[in-house]
């Protein structure tokens, strides 16, 4: 198994970027049908392990956490509900959120068969944004305590977290600070997350010469990403664009991606 190395290690790799001005339309659960307009730009890929500790929501939309998991069995239903609390107690220490509730946890891996809606993304893109975000809240929240919510700042976060020290599809942030509200372009979700009935509604990055892609070589398990995809102060730091990419001179028997993700959305009094 590969260790991550103290060495800096930026790579220079190809990302897909939607075609500027194209909406993109994605079927999770049947990638052939999807219409992605896409286009691969070569840029750096800088590895920030040195300085992860410096990184913040309100300069980067994104931050490093050090915490092993509580959990270590994801395959049984108990385990995966006190993840999920695990997470939102962790958005809410992280932001001093007043409530945090989260939404569509997904494993994913690279391995050779998987099904569409568990593969890495292989895209540049923003999860959700404001309209999603109100659905899922009326979703989860009884109606009253939803308008009420709705009508104060709130944010969506989404918590990435590799399951094995990662050796192929690796993981990539794209600094939120260079990512400007033109670049970004709707995306649509047919079916939603595990057949749903109802779409959700995204954002795919455009391409920028002075977007900062970053990422950590050989990230561990215990290196959990947390990173902001939308806030209502359209002023603050947000639109955390990521995906998965193919770097230089990765070994044919690598083993494949595993990681586990899911979504929160902090409200705030």
């Amino acid at each position: 198994m590969q260790k991550a190395s103290a060495a800096t290690r930026d790579v220079d790799a190809a990302i897909r970027y939607v075609v500027r001005g194209e909406k993109a339309t994605f079927y999770a659960g049947d990638r052939e049908k999807s219409h992605w307009p896409g286009e691969d730009h070569t840029v750096t890929i800088h590895d920030i392990r040195a300085g992860k500790d410096r990184l913040a929501f309100d300069r980067n939309g994104f931050v490093v956490l050090d915490e092993p998991s509580p959990v270590s069995d994801f395959d049984d239903p108990a385990g995966l509900e006190s993840y999920s609390r695990y997470c939102e107690a962790t958005v809410q220490r992280l932001t001093g959120a007043a409530k945090v509730v989260s939404f569509g946890v997904i494993r994913r891996t690279s391995a050779t068969g998987t099904h569409g809606h568990n593969q890495p993304a292989t895209g540049a893109h923003v999860d959700y944004g404001g309209k999603t975000v109100a659905d899922f809240t009326r979703q989860i929240l009884p109606a009253e305590e939803a308008d009420e919510r709705l009508a104060k700042r709130h944010m969506l976060f989404n918590v990435w977290r590799p399951l094995a020290t990662v050796e192929s599809a690796p993981f990539t942030l794209c600094d939120a600070s260079t990512v400007r509200r033109e670049d970004l372009f709707p995306s649509e979700i047919v079916g939603g997350l595990g057949g749903m009935d109802f779409s959700l509604w995204g954002f795919n990055l455009a391409y920028r010469p002075d977007h900062r892609w970053c990422w950590l070589p050989y990230q561990q398990p215990e290196e959990m990403m947390v990173f902001k995809l939308f806030d209502t102060d359209a002023d603050a730091v947000q639109f955390t664009a990521h995906t998965s990419f193919a770097p230089p001179d990765v070994p044919d028997d690598a083993r494949p991606r595993e990681s586990i993700e899911l979504r929160t959305i902090a409200y705030f009094d």
